[in-house]
């Protein structure tokens, strides 16, 4: 319940461009309730789901036991519908919300969380792209959460580089559409939650010319409106590192029947909208667990004793010194990443409702909130089993479950690296767009100072060298991100207030040092060169 008030406070007082949710009232009982479910349905069945994982059976994936009852208590609360149009039975209410809502449930459970993602992402993709009788049919199953989504864009020899993408679309003499195809690395590929599963597909119309311009979007049910097969076969199910209560799956398309979603040969740029909500549930994903991690390690703390007072008794761990260090650096990275996601989906929501200028800010955030999001995860969920020692090593506490779970953050939906060229090469060269994101977010003017020359710098250098510098670059802007948050949420954040102003004046001791860092990082022009002579041929 205090997150869910942190959170509820945070939208209510500190992230810009929250206009459109709920009143105060609405939106504290909604992330009341959210609490709830995360407690008493969520976290009892978590650690005997990553246990058990996923299995095959008769070439379908069966899910943990507890899942299917999850999914439907879930469904039935109308979580599955949160942003779906009213008007097809959903509650219209703005990711913002969702966000918070999400952050709730994936500190529970990252793993149930993934299909929720794909509902509440294909819903947005639907409302905005799709056929008006099409969206009639998938709207409201997706928001009563009857029927799930995934989005299928990697094949085997084409991860993140989408335009060698083989798999191929034929239209018939009736004008019906038929997929034919290998995809991997599909979340919720196939499961047991759900009646009917709507692949979104990338492919290549016959005749479309050769890399992304040719591609096209198309939706593939899972089976057909009799219940049949429609041509969409599990390949394998993925043995995983983490998340192993949600299905990764390769997926086999034989002349599977389809239907166009958007515009011909516009397939990637129609499919942004899906991987935007993506890359934002993602950022909360992170927050989520950068925010178990550090509760899990401070209760921990505060319980264990070892070592001694001055006056000869026991000591509580967390009044070692390195253990506070430890626990503040946990403590500002789940508060900056929980930030970065609202702001972010808040500018998303502001956009949706026309708002060019929160548009381009949201274009910049959005890459610095998954990757910082996902780092803060791994890194906390880290520090936790340091804090907990070897009880954290093992499963009798949830924080390797939880640095398991996190190390795919930064890789699906888009690695680091394309997060930083995304962001170094799209967004910043934008006119005005670095000053206003930073003018908005209002960081130590020392911070804004050297961002804005590196940026100076990277515009006049060659591809190669903007290539390198584009991680170093991510990571330079988000210091100044966080720092503006960190400091707004000092001057509004209430009752928090304190808290947040303390965090901000920690983390200004090391901002500085850490970004003159990245800065000369960034103007490295001899990476190759030093490369070269480390790994020589």
């Amino acid at each position: 319940m205090d997150n869910a008030r942190t959170l509820g406070l945070l939208l209510e007082r500190v992230v810009d461009g929250a206009e459109s949710r709920p009143d105060e009232a609405t939106t504290t009982a909604i992330l009341d309730q959210a609490a709830r479910l995360a407690g008493a349905c969520l976290a009892p069945i978590a650690p005997e789901a990553d246990r058990q994982g996923c299995l095959m059976v008769d070439g379908r994936v069966r899910t943990p036991p507890g899942y299917r009852e999850a999914w439907r208590e879930y469904a039935d609360g109308g979580w599955a519908g949160l942003t779906a149009p009213e008007a097809s039975g959903g509650q219209g209410l703005p990711m913002a919300l969702a966000a918070a809502v999400q952050e709730l449930l994936d500190a529970a459970d990252p793993a149930f969380g993934m299909l929720a993602i794909s509902v509440r992402c294909a819903t947005r993709l639907l409302a905005r792209h799709g056929d008006p009788c099409l969206s009639a049919i998938w709207l409201p199953k997706l928001a009563a959460g009857a029927w799930g989504a995934t989005i299928c864009i990697s094949e085997p020899q084409a991860g993140s580089d989408v335009g060698r993408i083989r798999t191929r679309a034929m239209q018939g003499a009736n004008g019906a559409w038929r997929i034919t195809g290998e995809k991997c690395w599909i979340s919720c590929g196939d499961h047991d939650l759900t009646e009917r599963i709507g692949h979104f597909v990338l492919a290549r119309p016959r005749g479309a010319p050769d890399g992304t311009r040719g591609l096209s979007l198309f939706l593939v049910p899972d089976t057909r409106d009799n219940g049949t097969r429609n041509g969409v076969s599990v390949a394998r199910a993925e043995e995983k590192l983490g998340l192993h209560a949600s299905p990764t799956c390769a997926l086999v398309f034989e002349d599977a029947a389809a239907t166009p979603v958007g515009p011909e040969g516009r397939g990637l740029s129609t499919l942004f909208a899906m991987i935007t909500a993506m890359r934002l549930g993602v950022a909360s994903q992170g927050a989520a667990v950068a925010n178990a991690a550090v509760a899990v390690a401070e209760r921990y703390a505060r319980d264990r004793e070892q070592g001694a007072l001055s006056d000869g008794s026991l000591a509580r761990i967390i009044a070692h010194a390195e253990v506070r260090r430890l626990l503040l650096g946990m403590r500002l990275r789940a508060e900056a990443v929980r930030l970065m996601a609202l702001q972010a989906a808040a500018w998303v929501d502001a956009a949706d409702r026309g708002d060019a200028a929160a548009r381009t800010r949201a274009g910049m955030l959005l890459p610095i909130a998954k990757t910082l999001g996902a780092e803060a995860a791994f890194a906390n969920a880290d520090a936790a089993i340091q804090v907990l020692g070897g009880a954290g090593y093992v499963r009798d506490w949830p924080v390797e479950r939880m640095l398991r779970d996190s190390r795919v953050f930064a890789i699906y939906e888009g690695t680091t690296a394309i997060q930083g060229l995304d962001l170094l090469l799209r967004h910043v060269p934008a006119p005005g767009a670095l000053r206003d994101l930073l003018a908005h977010l209002e960081p130590d003017p020392a911070l804004t100072t050297t961002v804005e020359a590196a940026a100076d710098f990277l515009s006049e250098v060659g591809v190669r060298q903007r290539e390198a510098a584009a991680v170093p670059f991510l990571r330079l802007l988000g210091l100044a991100c966080t720092d503006g948050l960190l400091r707004r949420a000092g001057r509004a954040a209430g009752p928090l207030a304190d808290r947040y102003a303390a965090l901000a004046a920690f983390y200004a001791v090391e901002a500085p040092p850490r970004a003159a860092a990245l800065a000369a990082r960034c103007r490295l022009g001899d990476l190759d060169a030093v490369f070269d002579r480390v790994f020589p041929n």
